[in-house]
């Protein structure tokens, strides 16, 4: 339906592009009464070569945009139409002002001086254009990605010209990894100025996540770090050994090295009057919760069916 309406668009632009062009140069509207202070044909001609302008660019865009759609990669797709878009309508805009003026020379000029003191004027608007030009081509975060924005953190659904748009997690409403349900814009000049956290954004969707339990002195340790290890491998299967082998890929793109273990694996830390056990595993971001509460149940399931090997702090200030 969107490739008629963008091919019906382009053949209206020549039309009128010829019609105008032909009321402009033979005189054809000479005896007509002149329109709003002008003559019929200077009037009646720049309106059809100002509609000319718009749908040929609108047919264009149209065009361009449904061949960007059918590509597999929706991320690059999307930059490129945002890119499109904003050259499309700098084009657009010079255009229809040069049809208006008759004068590229002085129009191009003018949009100079004209630049110059609107950077003064628009220093926010023009910074977060800037920012967004950083973002089209360093890829920091793109539409899709979980990320933490200074103090918004959610899901990016949007990377317009000035602002990042984000799905809410955590936030005001919720204290867990979970959508609030809200939307956040945030300014894309404060790309530039904060610092910006893509959970899975390094080369690999999958994040490390651990879970502790506090357990007594008097447990049996080596028996507790293998049912978590334990739990933790038998819930997570293939998801677990395919994040690694795409977590290694991603890690051999860097000078960076790292020890990366094929199964979860148990550390220990000390506290006054227990030992914490925390259980380290690769997990994707957006199931992260989803993943800790059901570890959570079952490695807690499994340490109270051997109450003679773990034992819990008694002191409730854990």
């Amino acid at each position: 339906m969107k490739r008629p309406i963008a091919l019906g668009a382009v053949a209206l632009g020549v039309v009128a592009a010829v019609l105008g062009t032909v009321v402009g140069t033979t005189g054809v509207l000479d005896g007509w009464p002149d329109l709003i202070g002008y003559s019929a044909t200077l009037v009646v001609g720049r309106a059809l070569l100002v509609f000319a302008v718009g749908a040929l660019l609108y047919g264009s865009y149209r065009l361009a945009v449904g061949v960007l759609m059918r590509s597999a990669n929706k991320r690059r797709a999307y930059n490129t139409r945002n890119l499109l878009r904003l050259v499309f309508g700098f084009v657009g805009t010079v255009a229809t002002l040069a049809v208006l003026t008759e004068n590229w020379l002085g129009l191009l000029f003018s949009l100079g001086v004209i630049g110059f003191a609107v950077t003064f004027a628009l220093q926010q608007p023009l910074l977060s254009l800037i920012a967004w030009v950083y973002i089209t081509v360093k890829q920091p975060y793109g539409v899709g990605d979980r990320v933490r924005i200074d103090d918004a953190k959610g899901d990016v659904i949007g990377v317009d010209f000035l602002v990042t748009t984000l799905w809410e997690i955590n936030g005001e409403l919720v204290t867990t990894n979970q959508p609030s349900g809200r939307v956040v814009t945030v300014p894309n000049s404060v790309v530039l100025s904060s610092n910006v956290v893509n959970f899975g954004g390094g080369g690999s969707p999958y994040v490390w996540n651990e879970i502790g339990i506090q357990v007594a002195y008097e447990t049996d340790l080596d028996f507790a770090r293998e049912v978590m290890a334990e739990e933790a491998s038998d819930l997570l299967g293939d998801e677990m050994a395919a994040g690694i082998a795409a977590y290694r890929e991603a890690l051999a793109e860097t000078p960076v090295e790292l020890e990366v273990h094929d199964r979860p694996t148990v550390n220990v830390t000390q506290g006054e009057s227990w030992v914490e056990l925390r259980v380290r595993y690769l997990t994707h971001p957006r199931q992260g919760q989803r993943v800790k509460n059901r570890l959570y149940e079952r490695i807690l399931e499994r340490f109270n069916d051997a109450p003679d090997r773990v034992a819990f702090p008694v002191s409730r200030s854990r």
